[in-house]
């Protein structure tokens, strides 16, 4: 590399890790925000509620792509990344001082959203202008390795922010006291009338990285000033040859336009699943599903990005020489061929005593008319039914059960762990006392019986589980098992999205190349990767298998594999990006 082109890809780089920086605390902290924003929700609806809120910002980014893409083509690369970080950054500094829920009633989680959105906004420009600028740059046989220091700033902005969350996190807890958990500005009791107790950092030092980043948009504001447009635009707009309505030219006919849906389907949609299960869903799993403490399932997490993240940097090279579609192609059949055995081998290795509990037979025999889908998206649902009730009470505890439909209209659902049957109760027909006894009887028996399956209901009773006391305590062998596991999702991660940027750059011409990349890319990543995550949980919620949502994702991963080996075109690598622009 030449001076000029290692300070493009560092510019470009930088700035990119900052502004996914901020975007991904939130979603490495879902499940502490969520019990800050989402309290007057079920546990079950909070956690999706707090993932689905994390996929806002994805769902707004094409809507940023189309506006901040048009800009790019008409206005200019640099001054799109000037716009787009300032939004970032400013969002993210105010979803760390907005008050919560117990203050602020239902605005709180609203204008969160509010927040979520205009971060999603921003990377939707953000992502094509930063891969256009380094690979309109680079040399023509080494576009796939240029960008793929671009492909590296998501995986490492995530990792900044999880080494300083597990920074502040340890400060914190180990410097001040924990918090009464309030409710309705009273103190939630335990069983012998002392308060609830939560962790300082669970409490409000969760917003310390959200506050510090404003630090970050200062130094972020200061590389983009020092960039200088991309050649090829810039002699583009001294010619006069800039396209005046870029979003028309690319999407309007379907000459361009096709090359977006074979884009979307063939190469982005299965790119997205698989880059939000290999990072974001392993993390919820651990922490949500399989109960790893969140200090412990970031460590791993961490560990596993510092070794898989030169995988970027290796397929990035690997497809100057091969070509971009094989390596993509390869990745996505990997993940759908391994998924539900990595997650499972995931969970026996850091979780054995839920593992082994899993193998107890766990059924809800129920009336199919009296169960619902425990989704609840404008909180005014009452899931009372008894078959709800159970349902609810199991997936707490992540059980995996069957369901037996079948029962008799009116009869009650029953529970049976192993040999055990446990009768539920309809909510809706108890009141005061009697409602009070039948919840009481119902959760001591049936958490008993799931005791004695081996279900670990007090996490200090699991000696066999998981555990970090700092982060370089991970030299045991089921430590160092579960690193080398989320690194091999890692590793398909830098398959798919390593030559990714490369490949949408040399698809479109330059002409519409910002509307034209981003579109494709920000609906495959913002809808069918950044939902990955809520609509998993949901599904597994609603199955009983903690394991079921992964079906998302190979489906979607097989889908891309077909598409693409089918329509989209092999050998780009050897494509000139500028032949048959107009300018040209």
């Amino acid at each position: 590399m030449t001076r000029e082109e290692k300070k493009v890809i560092a510019a470009s780089s930088a700035g990119t890790i900052f502004e996914w920086y901020d975007f991904y605390l939130y979603g490495a902290l879902a499940a502490i925000i969520g019990a800050q924003f989402f309290t007057a929700f079920p546990e079950n609806t909070r956690n999706v509620f707090a993932l689905l809120a994390f996929a806002a910002g994805f769902i707004v980014r094409p809507f940023g792509a189309l506006v901040f893409g048009m800009l790019g083509d008409m206005i200019g690369r640099k001054y799109t990344f000037l716009m787009t970080i300032v939004i970032m950054g400013v969002s993210t500094f105010l979803v760390g001082v907005l008050p919560n829920y117990e203050s602020w009633g239902v605005a709180a989680p609203i204008i969160l959203i509010l927040l979520r959105m205009a971060q999603g906004l921003a990377l939707g420009g953000e992502y094509g202008g930063a891969a256009i600028y380094v690979a309109e740059h680079a040399p023509s046989n080494q576009r796939g390795y240029f960008t793929a220091f671009i492909q590296t700033t998501a995986t490492l902005g995530l990792l900044l922010s999880l080494i300083v969350i597990l920074s502040v996190q340890g400060y914190v807890n180990g410097n001040y006291p924990d918090v009464a958990l309030m409710k309705d500005g009273v103190a939630v009791l335990m069983a012998d009338g002392t308060p609830q107790m939560v962790k300082a950092f669970n409490a409000w030092g969760w917003r310390v990285p959200f506050i510090g980043s404003i630090f970050l948009l200062a130094i972020s504001l200061y590389i983009r000033l020092q960039m200088n447009e991309s050649p090829a635009f810039k002699k583009m707009k001294e010619e006069g040859r800039t396209s005046k309505a870029p979003l028309s030219e690319a999407f309007g006919n379907w000459k361009n336009g096709k090359i977006a849906v074979v884009a979307l389907l063939g190469l982005v949609a299965g790119q997205a699943v698989v880059w939000y299960t290999g990072q974001f869903y392993a993390l919820f799993f651990m922490q949500n599903v399989i109960k790893i403490d969140s200090f412990t399932a970031n460590v791993m997490v961490a560990w596993s990005l510092i070794l898989g993240t030169g995988g970027f940097l290796f397929f990035g090279a690997l497809s100057d020489r091969i070509g971009r579609k094989p390596i993509i192609l390869a990745g996505c059949v990997l993940a759908a061929v391994t998924f539900l055995p990595v997650f499972g081998f995931l969970t026996k290795t850091a979780n054995p005593a839920i593992y082994a509990a899993h193998q107890t037979q766990v059924s809800v025999t129920v009336n199919k008319e009296d169960c619902s889908f425990q989704f609840n998206p404008t909180g005014t649902a009452k899931f009372t039914s008894s078959c709800d009730i159970a349902k609810a009470q199991l997936a707490r505890t992540s059980v995996n059960y069957t369901t037996v439909e079948g029962a008799a209209p009116g009869t009650l659902a029953v529970v049976k762990v192993g040999e055990t049957t446990i009768q539920s109760y309809d909510a809706g027909k108890l009141a005061g006392d009697e409602l009070k006894k039948a919840k009481a009887t119902f959760d001591s028996t049936l958490n008993a019986a799931l005791k004695q399956a081996g279900y670990p209901l007090v996490p200090a009773d699991n000696k066999t589980i998981a555990k970090a006391q700092n982060f370089v305590d991970i030299f045991t062998a089921q430590k160092l098992t579960i690193i080398l596991i989320l690194t091999y999702l890692v590793i398909l991660v830098t398959m798919v999205y390593g030559p990714i940027a490369a490949m949408l750059v040399e698809l479109f011409p330059t002409r519409i190349r910002y509307s034209g990349l981003s579109l494709p890319y920000h609906i495959g990543n913002g809808w069918f990767g950044g939902l990955m995550p809520a609509t998993a949980f949901a599904i597994s919620a609603q199955t009983g298998n903690i394991y079921s949502g992964l079906w998302y994702a190979i489906v979607v991963a097989v889908m891309t594999v077909v598409v693409g080996m089918l329509f989209v075109p092999g050998g780009t690598h050897k494509k000139d990006i500028f032949a048959g622009d107009s300018d040209r």
